[in-house]
């Protein structure tokens, strides 16, 4: 019966994701993971920089855009992976960050990539404080909270793009 009831928790905690409830192993197995994530990331920048441009002119300047993918989609697949591995799903926070990062920086990678992890952190204390405090005494689930901001942020998006094509 023990087992049943540890077997929940986990279910619920994927659910409910709380950042009080990282489990300390977890963290240190997922070191390697972030540090190749965060390497790789930092180390791309610049060509994805460039990719963002388009795939024909970045072909044009001799990047090699499918060795940029695969390397950014190893870089994606493992911090996001252990992120998810620790705190369970929390959404929005990669769909938001990114925008105001680039709002604040600039369209280069090499200032994205490090800011957006640091506002990403900043922006995940405030929504785990608010998540504590909204409904006191008890705990409102973080990922309601970066729905809260989430959604009308991205309907703001919208309206502003709307229909805009970018390139």
């Amino acid at each position: 019966m023990a087992s049943y009831f540890q077997v929940s928790q986990n279910i619920s905690f994927w659910y409910n994701a709380k950042l009080h409830e990282v489990v300390p192993e977890v963290l240190k197995l997922s070191i390697p993971f972030e540090a190749v994530g965060i390497i790789l990331a930092l180390f791309i920048s610049k060509s994805v920089t460039i990719l963002s441009l388009g795939e024909e002119v970045s072909i044009n300047l001799g990047q090699r855009t499918n060795l940029v993918k695969g390397a950014a989609i190893i870089a994606v697949v493992c911090l996001t992976g252990t992120a998810v591995a620790l705190a369970g799903k929390i959404g929005f926070v990669g769909l938001i960050i990114p925008h105001i990062t680039r709002f604040l920086t600039g369209a280069d990678y090499r200032w994205i990539i490090p800011c957006a992890g640091v506002i990403g952190g900043i922006f995940l204390a405030l929504c785990d404080v608010l998540s504590r405090f909204v409904n006191y005494p008890f705990e409102m689930p973080i990922g309601v909270i970066t729905s809260l901001i989430g959604i009308p942020f991205f309907l703001y998006l919208i309206r502003r793009k709307g229909g805009e094509n970018r390139v």
